[in-house]
């Protein structure tokens, strides 16, 4: 599914209905365009997910959870590391859910990762050509319904 996003508050509310409707357990593999919105659909899953503290980029921290709301949100950023380091963080207990409480494991710069979970959404976000952005969506092993006015070429 293609996702016409005009704004970055189009890029929050795609967000905010991923976080009211995806269950836990799901994990969000963001790519993409620097600057193109990542951190700001996890702000919206945020939203979503009623966390009202602020949700910032964990560039420098790498990981930062959130566990105020309705189920946790772990938002991860891998963009400073090599694959080779990510192997060594042993992500996948976010996703396995055997360590931590099970919630949405948002994952920006997920090109990075060495290996991926068995079931995923996958999110491209793109600039579009007259400076909106583009979201491409595609869920691997895992059923989503995302509706939105917005959608191209499903």
């Amino acid at each position: 599914m293609k996702i016409s996003l005009t704004d970055a508050q189009a890029t929050l509310n795609l967000g905010v209905t991923f976080g009211q409707t995806l269950p836990p357990s799901t994990v969000i593999l963001l790519e993409g365009d620097l600057g193109a919105g990542k951190t700001t659909l996890v702000q919206g899953i945020g939203k979503g997910l009623g966390i009202t503290e602020p949700i910032v980029s964990p560039t420098f921290t790498l990981i930062n959870e959130y566990t105020e709301g309705r189920f946790p949100l772990y938002h991860l950023d891998l963009y400073r590391l090599e694959p080779q380091e990510v192997a060594a963080l042993n992500l996948e207990t976010y996703w396995e859910g055997m360590e931590v409480v099970p919630g949405i494991v948002a994952i920006e710069w997920a090109e990075r990762l060495p290996y991926k979970p068995d079931s995923y959404v996958s999110v491209y976000l793109t600039y579009g050509k007259e400076g909106d952005r583009l979201a491409e969506i595609k869920p691997y092993n895992c059923d989503i319904s995302i509706k939105s006015a917005n959608s191209l070429d499903s």
